[in-house]
């Protein structure tokens, strides 16, 4: 039944011509945004999830307060619940896809420089997977 319904959203998002959101994959498969996701509590999982679904809709439009420019290509989408700050950080390859590249609690006014220098990193890393697998 989830596979039925997984097709039919992806059917349906290239109807609508939406942005796809991908999480970027560790040498090991594993995906940091969506272990990060299972971290939170119900409430703010789902915040989150909206969130990305809004910004699938949106893609390159999608403006402040959802999603913020902070540096050459790395964004960063922001979800707010009560006092609780969530960002996921993200860059866009083409093709209407957005690579989410790692998540954090936000504790701090300024978004911290490891994190940006951390989706810097994973881009790096995704745009060399993907040059390496055209050649």
């Amino acid at each position: 039944m989830i596979e039925r319904e997984i097709m039919l959203y992806i059917a349906y998002q290239k109807e609508q011509n939406l942005f796809k959101v991908d999480f970027f994959k560790n040498d090991d498969g594993t995906k940091p945004v969506g272990q990060f996701i299972k971290t939170l509590d119900a409430k703010m999982k789902a915040k989150v999830v909206s969130d990305l679904h809004r910004l699938e809709m949106l893609g390159s439009e999608a403006r402040e307060p959802l999603s913020k420019h902070l540096e050459d290509d790395i964004f960063e989408l922001r979800s707010i619940l009560g006092n609780d700050i969530v960002r996921i950080l993200y860059f866009f390859d083409d093709d209407k896809v957005i690579i989410a590249t790692n998540g954090f609690v936000k504790k701090q006014q300024k978004t911290p420089r490891s994190e940006i220098e951390l989706a810097k990193s994973r881009e790096k890393i995704y745009f060399e997977r993907k040059r390496h697998r055209n050649e």
